[in-house]
Protein backbone atom coordinates (compact mmCIF):
# COMPACT_ATOMS: atom_id res chain seq x y z
CA UNK A 1 0.00 0.00 0.00
CA UNK A 2 0.98 3.52 -0.77
CA UNK A 3 1.41 6.69 1.29
CA UNK A 4 0.24 8.75 -1.44
CA UNK A 5 -2.66 10.78 0.03
CA UNK A 6 -5.13 11.36 -2.58
CA UNK A 7 -5.83 15.13 -3.04
CA UNK A 8 -7.94 16.40 -6.12
CA UNK A 9 -8.88 20.17 -6.01
CA UNK A 10 -11.18 21.99 -8.15
CA UNK A 11 -9.53 25.43 -8.70
CA UNK A 12 -11.76 26.57 -11.09
CA UNK A 13 -14.78 26.94 -8.17
CA UNK A 14 -12.06 29.40 -6.07
CA UNK A 15 -12.26 31.69 -9.85
CA UNK A 16 -15.79 31.52 -10.48
CA UNK A 17 -17.40 31.49 -7.02
CA UNK A 18 -16.90 33.63 -3.38
CA UNK A 19 -16.94 30.38 -0.87
CA UNK A 20 -19.44 30.92 1.93
CA UNK A 21 -19.56 27.95 3.72
CA UNK A 22 -17.97 24.53 3.16
CA UNK A 23 -19.06 21.21 3.98
CA UNK A 24 -17.16 17.72 4.12
CA UNK A 25 -19.54 14.58 2.54
CA UNK A 26 -19.64 11.40 1.95
CA UNK A 27 -21.02 9.73 -1.57
CA UNK A 28 -21.95 6.67 -2.65
CA UNK A 29 -19.42 5.13 -5.31
CA UNK A 30 -19.43 2.00 -6.99
CA UNK A 31 -15.82 0.23 -7.20
CA UNK A 32 -14.83 0.94 -10.33
CA UNK A 33 -15.47 4.80 -9.50
CA UNK A 34 -13.24 4.26 -6.29
CA UNK A 35 -9.80 3.22 -8.82
CA UNK A 36 -10.79 5.51 -11.28
CA UNK A 37 -10.98 8.32 -8.83
CA UNK A 38 -7.91 6.77 -7.40
CA UNK A 39 -6.01 6.95 -10.68
CA UNK A 40 -6.62 11.19 -10.48
CA UNK A 41 -9.09 10.10 -13.59
CA UNK A 42 -12.37 12.60 -12.59
CA UNK A 43 -13.06 16.18 -13.98
CA UNK A 44 -14.77 18.56 -11.33
CA UNK A 45 -15.09 21.66 -13.23
CA UNK A 46 -18.75 21.38 -13.91
CA UNK A 47 -19.85 19.60 -10.70
CA UNK A 48 -22.93 20.95 -8.86
CA UNK A 49 -25.66 19.80 -6.01
CA UNK A 50 -28.63 19.86 -6.02
CA UNK A 51 -31.79 18.49 -3.97
CA UNK A 52 -33.38 15.75 -5.61
CA UNK A 53 -35.97 16.06 -2.89
CA UNK A 54 -36.06 17.83 0.90
CA UNK A 55 -33.57 15.43 2.10
CA UNK A 56 -31.18 14.02 -0.66
CA UNK A 57 -28.33 15.95 -2.29
CA UNK A 58 -27.08 14.75 -5.61
CA UNK A 59 -23.61 15.45 -7.07
CA UNK A 60 -24.40 16.49 -11.27
CA UNK A 61 -21.75 17.00 -13.39
CA UNK A 62 -18.62 15.21 -12.23
CA UNK A 63 -17.16 13.01 -14.79
CA UNK A 64 -15.75 10.03 -13.39
CA UNK A 65 -13.19 8.13 -16.62
CA UNK A 66 -13.80 4.19 -16.96
CA UNK A 67 -11.60 2.43 -15.56
CA UNK A 68 -9.54 0.51 -18.46
CA UNK A 69 -9.23 -2.98 -16.21
CA UNK A 70 -13.41 -2.68 -15.61
CA UNK A 71 -15.10 -5.45 -16.73
CA UNK A 72 -18.70 -5.25 -18.19
CA UNK A 73 -19.75 -4.01 -14.47
CA UNK A 74 -17.40 -0.83 -15.54
CA UNK A 75 -20.20 2.65 -14.37
CA UNK A 76 -21.56 5.02 -16.53
CA UNK A 77 -18.31 8.11 -16.65
CA UNK A 78 -21.30 11.15 -15.70
CA UNK A 79 -24.14 9.70 -13.57
CA UNK A 80 -25.39 11.38 -10.63
CA UNK A 81 -24.08 10.37 -7.58
CA UNK A 82 -25.56 11.23 -4.01
CA UNK A 83 -24.19 13.06 -1.54
CA UNK A 84 -24.01 11.54 2.07
CA UNK A 85 -24.40 14.55 5.03
CA UNK A 86 -26.43 14.61 8.16
CA UNK A 87 -29.92 16.49 8.56
CA UNK A 88 -28.56 19.01 10.13
CA UNK A 89 -26.24 20.30 7.24
CA UNK A 90 -28.72 19.22 4.84
CA UNK A 91 -30.99 21.67 6.30
CA UNK A 92 -28.00 24.35 6.27
CA UNK A 93 -27.64 23.81 2.50
CA UNK A 94 -31.48 23.55 1.37
CA UNK A 95 -32.26 26.48 3.22
CA UNK A 96 -28.86 28.65 1.33
CA UNK A 97 -29.16 26.95 -1.57
CA UNK A 98 -32.59 28.68 -2.50
CA UNK A 99 -31.21 32.21 -1.90
CA UNK A 100 -30.93 33.59 -4.96
CA UNK A 101 -27.15 33.74 -6.82
CA UNK A 102 -26.14 30.84 -4.81
CA UNK A 103 -24.54 27.35 -5.97
CA UNK A 104 -23.15 24.60 -4.31
CA UNK A 105 -20.13 23.42 -5.74
CA UNK A 106 -17.93 20.69 -5.45
CA UNK A 107 -14.46 21.94 -4.00
CA UNK A 108 -11.85 18.99 -4.49
CA UNK A 109 -12.21 15.27 -3.44
CA UNK A 110 -10.09 13.94 -0.88
CA UNK A 111 -9.27 10.87 1.21
CA UNK A 112 -9.66 10.58 5.09
CA UNK A 113 -7.75 8.94 7.52
CA UNK A 114 -8.94 5.54 6.79
CA UNK A 115 -8.65 5.94 3.05
CA UNK A 116 -12.69 6.99 2.75
CA UNK A 117 -13.10 9.66 -0.20
CA UNK A 118 -14.87 11.98 0.71
CA UNK A 119 -16.26 15.32 -1.06
CA UNK A 120 -15.68 18.84 -0.05
CA UNK A 121 -18.46 20.83 -0.85
CA UNK A 122 -19.25 24.66 -0.47
CA UNK A 123 -21.71 27.19 -0.72
CA UNK A 124 -21.10 29.82 -3.09
CA UNK A 125 -22.36 33.12 -4.56
CA UNK A 126 -21.29 34.09 -8.11
CA UNK A 127 -18.14 36.49 -8.94
CA UNK A 128 -18.73 39.01 -11.54
CA UNK A 129 -15.20 40.00 -13.74
CA UNK A 130 -14.29 42.64 -12.28
CA UNK A 131 -13.86 40.97 -8.96
CA UNK A 132 -12.06 38.07 -11.10
CA UNK A 133 -9.43 40.45 -12.43
CA UNK A 134 -9.14 42.44 -9.22
CA UNK A 135 -8.10 38.26 -7.32
CA UNK A 136 -5.62 37.82 -10.08
CA UNK A 137 -4.29 41.46 -9.34
CA UNK A 138 -4.19 40.82 -5.96
CA UNK A 139 -2.15 37.32 -7.04
CA UNK A 140 0.10 38.81 -9.06
CA UNK A 141 0.99 41.37 -6.37
CA UNK A 142 1.78 39.10 -4.37
CA UNK A 143 3.60 36.60 -6.70
CA UNK A 144 6.12 40.11 -6.98
CA UNK A 145 6.56 40.49 -3.39
CA UNK A 146 7.95 36.86 -2.57
CA UNK A 147 9.90 36.95 -5.72
CA UNK A 148 11.86 40.35 -4.21
CA UNK A 149 11.89 38.77 -0.44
Amino acid sequence: MTDRKLNIVNRRAKYDYHIHTTFVAGVSLVGTEVKSIRDNKVNLQDAFAYFRSDNELWMKGLHISLFKEGSHNNHDPIRERQLLLQKQELRKLRTKGKEKGYSIVLLRIFENDRGIIKFEIGIGSGKKQFDKRHDLKEKDIKRQIERYD
